[in-house]
């Protein structure tokens, strides 16, 4: 039965530790974003406007994120032929960098 409780309460201790280095990941994102955003010049809004410009459709997400030393604006848009395309604008700039196409955009079925 001790040997029980001490397995117990070592596997407690390491998953409370493992959570504690998954938080702390967490936090250093989050803080990461946060930098990025104070010191983008090109807002969300601006990004979006400037990217549906260059590829026309519905917008369905908008990241800040840091590729290649340069902080972008990726947006995520579905056009109207039903592909994604990921256009990256310059943080900075305001400038569109490049267009990726994501491939076909999949209904899920409930499939799983």
């Amino acid at each position: 039965m001790r040997q029980i409780v001490m397995a117990a309460l070592a596997a407690g201790i390491v998953l409370a530790l493992g959570g504690t280095a998954i938080a702390d990941k967490k936090g250093e994102k989050h803080k990461s974003k946060i930098e990025m955003a104070e010191t983008a010049k090109v807002t969300i809004d601006q990004a979006i406007k400037t990217a549906s410009e260059k590829v026309p459709g519905h917008v369905i997400e908008a990241e800040l994120e840091k590729k290649h030393d340069t902080t972008v604006w990726e947006v995520e848009i579905v056009t109207d032929d039903k592909m994604i395309k990921e256009v990256h604008v310059d943080a900075d700039s305001g400038a569109i960098i490049d267009v990726e196409d994501k491939g076909k955009a999949h209904k899920d079925k409930g499939k799983h």
